[in-house]
């Protein structure tokens, strides 16, 4: 199991969003590998001057997702982009592939000198817009990961993601989640609002705190308002919608959104 706290070496981390362009394969792709590339270095040395503690890379413009497997071109562009900002940015880097695609993750990470992978579909099963994740993650990945020679890298999985149906699940409630995925070897949990950029619900929180003694990150709807109330329950953030212009996740970053965030702490 790796060490949150070592990995990040703070009490409350805040983890900014990088959202790469669309990428190589994808219908709403138009740039090519080096210039996604350098937009994701671009904007993630301006989180890093921030003064954020971590930054998590997402290929989020890839609409729709596939599930659970992604094509080479995306571990590729994704390796790229990646490389790039390690090279540049002092910071802890992370990687989420949507959807899913935890084993492609971890072997970005690997390969990167990443350090933690957001992992959905951890434990349990749940519908979303691209199917059924009907087969939890945990066993494949962990096995995979010690494969590799990776146990080092951190998973933080979801529990009753966004974006997701969880009917499923509708007996079990957050805290069996945060149990589940405790007990399936995740290194972190997060807690999410129903959508990208929606509030967490503060009575989920505390009971998915009270759940485990797992690191707690809250994974969206993050703002300068609410951050300082989160940090009381939370161990970190994760930050992308509210840093971007005009408060929409498939915007550019807009630097005064990230000061104000920064001075709310």
């Amino acid at each position: 199991m790796a060490d949150f706290q070592a990995l990040f070496q703070k009490n409350k981390v805040l983890i900014g969003m990088v959202h790469l362009q669309a990428l190589p394969g994808t219908h709403s792709n138009t740039l090519t590998a080096a210039q996604i590339t350098e937009i994701a270095v671009e904007e993630a040395i301006t989180l890093a001057r921030h003064g954020f503690d971590a930054i998590l890379i997402e290929n989020m413009h890839d609409t729709p997702y596939l599930l659970r497997e992604v094509g080479p071109e995306i571990v590729a562009a994704m390796t790229a982009a990646t490389v790039a900002v390690v090279e540049e940015v002092d910071l802890p880097i992370g990687i989420q592939i949507l959807a899913g695609a935890n084993k492609a993750a971890i072997a970005v990470a690997h390969a990167t000198g990443a350090k933690f992978i957001r992992a959905e579909g951890f434990a349990f099963a749940s519908i979303a817009d691209e199917g059924i994740m009907d087969v939890a993650d945990a066993g494949p990945l962990l096995r995979e990961r010690h494969r590799i020679d990776a146990d080092e890298i951190a998973i933080l999985a979801d529990i009753q993601k966004k974006h997701s149906s969880h009917a499923l699940t509708a007996d079990l409630t957050i805290g069996d989640h945060a149990r589940g995925a405790d007990f399936m070897g995740a290194d972190g949990i997060i807690v999410t609002g129903n959508h990208t950029g929606h509030a967490v619900d503060f009575t989920d929180l505390r009971e998915a705190r009270g759940a485990t003694d797992l690191p707690l990150i809250v994974g969206s709807g993050v703002t300068p308002e609410n951050i300082k109330d989160i940090f009381k329950i939370a161990d970190a953030a994760i930050v992308g919608s509210s840093l971007k212009k005009d408060g929409n996740w498939s915007n550019a970053i807009d630097t005064n959104r990230c000061q104000k965030l920064i001075d709310s702490l």
